[in-house]
């Protein structure tokens, strides 16, 4: 779908301000849409609109200029006048002249008789969006009037507290310049909870989600005719917090804006927006949102629990492995037998991989391993470990990215396993040399090469039925938990290279 910005871009020559002020109204739209129950449409002019009537031809200008929809909000709390996505659509003729004139007039414009859209009976009000003392753009809000509705306190609240905001818009102090564009993202809407507020900060309505939000702070009673900064201000716990937000309420009726902000009562937990309501510059109260969230946050802590738990199990295995890897390189180094050291020092090297892939973990706040930082500290270390008399390095080269743990901690295991294979059989004792790991990664797959310049392999090597302990559990890997493919062959000038292919999937 083409984005507002984009729109604007390819369309109209308007400068970044204005751009981000026709932002700021489409992250407000919503909340107007819900109240005013109906949806709303933003058209931009693709031509000047001010110029006057063509005198060549006798046109009227109104019958030529052209106007584009840039983008469409629907109402969450009534029937869509729009089920069609009118984006990137040019206004006809028959709309035209309306939007126009609430850019000649300054004035929100509203159709005398409905007309008909889809089968549907459709009124539209224009709503001529001002910045900076000049008309940049047209809101057409349409009310879809096939369902009869009934004036309840909720609705006459609703449409009033819109139809101020609306009047803001064309006087160009709503959505205030202050904030960035997107500011109300994650603020509470109008069926969370809705005050409206009169001059004096007295409540004069207060919507059924709103007293709930309350009575679930701990006040016992009706808000309704209560002064609602020392009311919300009674119920916080946090006497910061208390004054913050008795001072945020107190600004709005003062004619300053304020962004969402989260208090804390004894039993609940809930988000305050106080937004001025000055239509023509009159005071005329102000709208306070309210949500409550008191379960979210619950669910919120019990998932940070969770995951610092998680993290602790990591933590907890890493050192217990570690644990296992100090035994088993103790018995190493007492054992008689040379073959049961190596052994032993083999079993060592994978145990490490597996807590090196369980630290990683530890400090990862999703399950996934960043593979870019394990595996160049992971990989190296096998050459102390491989032969003692090898003087081949490793080089990791970076792009692997970030796997999910189910993935990551075999795929180590079988990059240490070809790494070590590489560094004990590959060279000649006292050779030197290097085994170059390199990802190429994409949508799909992860596709890593383990590459040496050695002597080659074997003329009558076969990786499929090789009985080495190393690529057994390569193949057991790869196969059962990775679903992936090898492929080993001789180097372009000399050595070996296994080319790994692990398909990535949703990961």
């Amino acid at each position: 779908m083409t984005t507002l910005s984009e729109l604007l871009a390819e369309h109209t020559t308007m400068d970044g301000e204005t751009a981000d002020h026709l932002q700021r109204v489409v992250g407000e739209w919503q909340l107007l849409a819900d109240m005013s129950f109906a949806d709303f449409l933003l058209w931009v002019p693709l031509d000047d609109l001010h110029a006057p009537d063509h005198p060549d031809d006798g046109a009227p200008r109104a019958a030529t200029a052209q106007f584009l929809c840039v983008a469409q909000a629907r109402p969450t709390t009534a029937p869509t006048a729009h089920p069609d996505d009118v984006v990137g659509r040019r206004a006809v003729p028959v709309e035209v002249g309306q939007l126009r004139r609430a850019v000649l007039e300054g004035r929100i414009c509203r159709d005398d008789d409905p007309r008909w859209h889809l089968e549907v009976p459709v009124r539209r009000e224009t709503i001529p969006v001002r910045y900076k003392g000049r008309t940049v753009a047209v809101l057409s809000r349409d009310t879809n009037l096939s369902t009869p509705r009934v004036p309840s306190p909720l609705e006459i609240a609703y449409l009033g507290s819109a139809s101020d905001l609306c009047q803001m818009i064309v006087d160009g102090t709503f959505p205030p310049q202050s904030g960035p564009p997107g500011s109300a993202e994650g603020s509470p809407r109008a069926g969370d909870g809705l005050v409206r507020l009169d001059v004096h900060g007295n409540v004069a309505y207060a919507s059924p989600n709103a007293l709930s939000a309350y009575h679930r702070m701990g006040h016992a009673s009706d808000v309704a005719g209560g002064d609602l900064a020392a009311t919300t201000k009674a119920l916080v716990l946090d006497p910061f917090d208390a004054k913050e937000v008795a001072t945020r309420i107190t600004d709005a009726l003062g004619g300053s804006p304020s962004t969402r902000m989260e208090i804390r009562g004894r039993r609940a937990t809930m988000l305050v927006r106080a937004m001025p309501l000055r239509p023509r510059g009159d005071a005329a109260g102000a709208l306070v949102l309210v949500r409550d969230v008191t379960d979210l946050r619950r669910r919120d802590e019990a998932l940070l629990s969770k995951d610092a738990t998680i993290r602790e199990i990591h933590h907890r295995v890493k050192n217990n492995l570690q644990t296992v890897a100090a035994l088993l390189r103790l018995q190493a180094r007492r054992s008689e037998h040379p073959e049961a050291s190596r052994a032993l020092e083999e079993s060592v090297r994978r145990v490490t991989s597996i807590a090196h892939v369980h630290e990683a973990l530890a400090y990862s706040v999703a399950e996934v391993v960043e593979l870019d930082e394990l595996l160049p500290k992971v990989l190296p270390a096998i050459r102390d470990g491989a032969t003692a008399e090898s003087r081949a390095r490793v080089r990791v080269r970076t792009g692997f990215g970030a796997l999910p743990a189910e993935k990551a901690t075999p795929l180590v295991l079988v990059l240490a396993e070809l790494v070590h294979n590489a560094l004990a059989h590959a060279y000649d004792p006292g050779a030197a040399g290097e085994v170059l790991v390199s990802p190429k990664r994409s949508a799909s797959r992860l596709e890593v090469s383990v590459a040496d310049d050695g002597h080659g392999m074997p003329a009558d090597f076969d990786f499929e039925t090789s009985k080495g302990l190393g690529l057994q559990i390569v193949r057991t890997l790869l196969r059962s938990e990775l679903e992936a493919t090898i492929a080993v062959s001789a180097r372009d000038g000399g050595g070996t290279v296994a080319a790994v292919r692990v398909p990535l999937g949703g990961s």
